[in-house]
């Protein structure tokens, strides 16, 4: 069995954890690879046993089975553009804060790698959004986001204005700070801290969330998942910012985008024992009131 493994080394608390997991690995006979820009931040005496017992990668193939991600969801997003359309599933081992998608706790790691080992697990697919833009009657991809789109003013205080499409059918001009564009994955992120609303993962759908709009009748919308959103900029300044998960691109007023669903999907690998609702239910508080 071959394992990739992603992880913030800066923290040191992912650092140990990351030595642990290597050597539970190890033991069980498993392949081990870390990202070379992780092993970068790396000082080299203090994690010796790294770079003796494993070796590292720039870029994934199919030869691998599981990518593990030890730290928040920003950890899984940054794994999931490594992974694109390869298909290879994502096991999330959570060090961070919040993580509706680094499920697994520090705690259960033992127990997961052999659930993990043993196959006893379900395997969850993720729809991802691809992003491109027309310029001068050419189009050009910019990339793919499991979370989510965000197109936001840039040099800027005033608000800029977002003319939507929606199949070509024209929707709205959004008058705001910005737009965001989530999928089901995404819905537990910004665009929930936008007043957006909480999707299912495995719901055929998107949202579309104004950042903080101008008129107080710009409210989220939720939309099915094959529909192609068409968006234009215009405002004081002649560039925008596109923001793809936790990449940011720069653009200028003049280029039209287009979202819409990828042709592929990511797999996420879900023990016996953890659910959505579940997640919900230990990271929102649900059901904790006093007078329950």
């Amino acid at each position: 069995m071959k394992v990739a493994i992603f992880t913030d080394l800066y923290k040191t608390s992912s650092s140990k954890i990351l030595l642990s997991t290597i050597k539970k690995l190890k033991n069980k006979g498993i392949d081990v690879f870390i990202d070379e820009k992780s092993n970068e931040k790396t000082d080299g005496k203090k994690y010796a046993f790294i770079s003796n017992h494993i070796k590292f990668f720039s870029q994934l193939d199919k030869s691998f089975n599981y990518v593990i991600c030890i730290g928040g969801d920003g950890t899984i997003l940054k794994a999931s553009s490594y992974i694109k359309n390869l298909g290879i599933p994502i096991i999330g081992i959570n060090t961070g804060r919040l993580g509706f998608l680094a499920k697994i706790k520090v705690i259960d790691i033992d127990n997961a790698i052999n659930e993990i080992s043993n196959k006893n697990y379900k395997l969850l697919e993720r729809t991802l959004i691809a992003i491109s833009y027309t310029k001068n009657n050419k189009k050009y991809k910019i990339g793919s986001a499991l979370n989510e789109v965000s197109i936001t003013r840039k040099n800027t205080t005033s608000l800029i204005t977002i003319e939507t499409k929606l199949n070509d059918d024209y929707l709205n001009t959004y008058w705001a700070d910005g737009l965001i564009i989530s999928t089901p994955t995404g819905s537990t992120g910004y665009s929930l801290s936008c007043g957006g609303p909480i999707i299912m993962p495995e719901a055929k759908n998107l949202v579309i969330t104004p950042i903080a709009p101008h008129n107080l009748n710009a409210r989220p919308l939720v939309i099915p998942d094959n529909t192609i959103i068409n968006l234009k900029v215009s405002g004081r300044e002649n560039e925008f910012f596109v923001s793809i998960d936790s990449e940011i691109t720069t653009l200028s007023n003049e280029m039209e985008l287009s979202i819409k669903k990828a042709p592929y999907k990511i797999k996420m690998i879900q023990l016996e024992k953890e659910s959505f609702l579940k997640t919900l239910r230990d990271k929102l508080f649900w059901g904790k009131d006093k007078r329950n």
